[in-house]
């Protein structure tokens, strides 16, 4: 019987590289090397502004996918001549660099294998991504030796690990019936704990660092009072603020370190009654 549920984000949390991958410098070298800057595509400020910006609301709620976003939008600004098949090759290469590059930081390992070894608890990766997320998150946790399954595939199972991407379920982690989704397709009735591990958009953000960590604060409680509604649970968060480009804390082993602090925080959850 699943007595607690612990919620982890998934870009900036459990794959900082996924962050990492895009900052400018970064960014803009992947668009080289995938083609897509011959394309049109040839800054970080043109990929925002033209490609994702216009397509994120579509791409992140319906199967569609990241790659066919790509070809739609730069077929219609930038080549509407070329062979769609050219396009259809760099968005592939683009997408898969991308999703190569947000692997689950290895550290992450030693509790996420632990939390395997308990019945009682389930673990849910919700993440506002594209469709092509989910395969790829659920292949990458196999070859941790992790077992995982879509939460589209999860009615009438007991799975210790879902992935739930705002591209399967329809709506973002922010909106109310993400939540109701997970909770009816896994009939999630009867726990009394959810800890949430996540950055709160914070680690992806630009700008002032103090303001954006009030917005933190406010996210935060903001998610914690949606899932205590939902799921009619206890609910608390440790919040995975490692830094963002530019900040003297964005390191390895800051990051490592807030890791441990985030593993230590997990297994004081698992001793609560």
């Amino acid at each position: 019987m699943i007595e607690k549920i612990i919620i982890f984000d998934w870009s900036g949390t459990l794959s900082p590289e996924a962050v990492r991958f895009g900052e400018d410098e970064n960014l803009k070298r992947e668009l080289e090397r995938s083609g897509l800057a011959a394309l049109g595509v040839a800054t970080p400020g043109t990929f925002w502004k033209e490609i994702v910006n216009p397509t994120w609301e579509e791409g992140s709620t319906t199967t569609a996918g990241y790659a066919e976003m790509i070809v739609r939008r730069v077929r219609d600004l930038f080549t509407p001549d070329l062979p769609e098949a050219r396009i259809r090759d760099a968005a592939a290469r683009f997408v898969d660099r991308y999703l190569t590059h947000s692997s689950i930081d290895g550290r992450w390992n030693p509790v996420l294998k632990r939390l395997t070894e308990e019945p009682s608890v389930m673990v849910v990766i919700a993440t506002d991504h594209y469709a092509e997320a989910t395969a790829y998150l659920v292949r990458s946790l196999g070859e941790m030796g992790i077992g995982a399954i879509p939460v589209t595939d999860a009615s009438g199972t007991s799975p210790s690990f879902v992935v739930a991407s705002s591209a399967d379920v329809g709506a973002h982690k922010a909106d109310r019936p993400f939540w109701e989704y997970i909770r009816e397709t896994l009939r999630l009735d009867a726990f009394r704990r959810v800890l949430l591990v996540d950055d709160f958009g914070f680690n992806e953000a630009g700008g002032d660092s103090y303001g954006e960590r009030r917005k933190v604060e406010a996210r935060k409680g903001a998610t914690i009072a949606l899932l205590a509604g939902v799921f009619g649970a206890a609910v608390s968060a440790f919040p995975f603020i490692w830094g963002r480009s530019g900040d003297p804390v964005r390191d390895e082993r800051a990051c490592g370190d807030l890791i441990a602090r985030a593993s230590e925080e997990i297994e004081a959850f698992l001793s609560r009654e």
